[in-house]
């Protein structure tokens, strides 16, 4: 179909000039967002009965029906010789638009993402728990937890059950192996699979998203009976990635979830993508929460204001927080000392380190 086809040319081109997203609106030409910038495609507007015909033609059978009654639709699509791409097809006032998000056929390793990989392989080799990758939509939560997985498959002899929607990253079995279910392709819908996922003798859980009461206290449920639990959740930072934690549950539940969490919390993963000094690419910039003994005790306390304190000394266990990573790529010159500000968390405290000034 030639609706098909040019919107195929458009995805191509977003490939060959490394774009991570592109949006299509009726009646304009495409967008690309290169190096986390959104950027005008000089092309032809694409007209609604385009954008239309694309979804009608490429949607799953078994996400048709929800295409036709929601006017709203995300799903997974190939095409050969281009790539892979999350698509989400949506009405707004009335006209067909569509985002494309490009995944990468190869997962990603720590070196393609340029992460400091010491305590994020430490964190890859626990044998139980539960391990949560935080950030914004398009701060690169998904292809963190590619090269964690990455580095496991090359590494560790595991069973790793994936639940997705849509699948993302595709992983070919080498050390490891991969069951990856994805939503309405393999399984109904996520409480289905969150309920058979135990049954299915994983040593290793991902979850692609920790969306409420029920997903988490399977993930606990499955941390507390020996397996490693992987998901991501929106949040910026690591104080706020426990209270959103906590929002699941209601009050009189909150205690009992304290000793839970403490009990089988590993570690959070807070990431944002910062613009390269030079080159035009980005850099993870993390904050990272590595569950040890002390941090158990104030979460079983209810003390998770003195935690901050503990990311900002820093310590061997590799906790961190967003300022001291900031800090490492300014210092480093991958990163201005105007977009660290931009992008800290508490811009005055990051302006004393860049002085010499810590606190101890």
């Amino acid at each position: 179909m030639e609706c098909v086809d040019l919107v195929n040319e458009v995805l191509k081109l977003a490939v060959d000039n490394n774009a991570s997203d592109i949006v299509i609106k009726s009646g304009k030409g495409a967008y690309f967002r290169l190096g986390g910038r959104l950027k005008p495609v000089d092309m032809d507007p694409i007209d609604d009965a385009t954008a239309r015909g694309f979804v009608d033609a490429t949607v799953p059978k078994n996400f048709r029906a929800i295409w036709e009654r929601d006017a709203q639709v995300d799903y997974a699509y190939a095409c050969e010789g281009i790539g892979r791409f999350r698509v989400n097809a949506f009405h707004q006032r009335g006209l067909p638009s569509i985002v494309f998000r490009n995944i990468k056929s190869r997962p990603p390793t720590f070196a393609d993402l340029n992460l400091e990989a010491d305590t994020l392989i430490k964190l890859s080799q626990a044998k139980d728990g539960i391990l949560l990758i935080c950030g914004a939509t398009g701060s690169g939560k998904s292809s963190t937890m590619a090269a964690m997985l990455n580095w496991i498959n090359q590494n560790l002899d595991r069973h790793i059950v994936t639940i997705e929607d849509p699948i993302e990253y595709t992983f070919s079995d080498d050390k490891s192996l991969f069951q990856q279910r994805e939503i309405g392709i393999d399984v109904p819908d996520f409480a289905m699979a969150i309920r058979a996922v135990l049954r299915q003798n994983p040593d290793i859980i991902l979850i692609g998203e920790m969306r409420d009461k029920e997903t988490f206290e399977t993930a606990i449920s499955a941390a507390e009976t020996g397996h490693l639990v992987f998901s991501t959740m929106h949040a910026a930072t690591v104080q706020q990635s426990l209270t959103r934690l906590f929002e699941f549950f209601p009050p009189e539940q909150i205690a009992q979830a304290r000793r839970q969490v403490s009990g089988t919390l590993r570690g959070f993963i807070c990431q944002k993508l910062v613009p390269a000094l030079e080159g035009g690419g980005r850099y993870a910039a993390h904050e990272i929460l590595v569950a040890d003994q002390t941090i158990r005790n104030l979460l079983l306390e209810g003390h998770d204001d003195k935690i901050q304190q503990l990311l900002e000394t820093g310590d061997e266990s590799g906790s961190r927080s967003f300022n001291r990573d900031l800090y490492r790529l300014i210092k480093a010159g991958k990163i201005s000392k105007a977009d660290g500000l931009r992008f800290s968390p508490n811009p005055q405290s990051l302006e004393m380190n860049l002085k010499g000034i810590f606190i101890k």
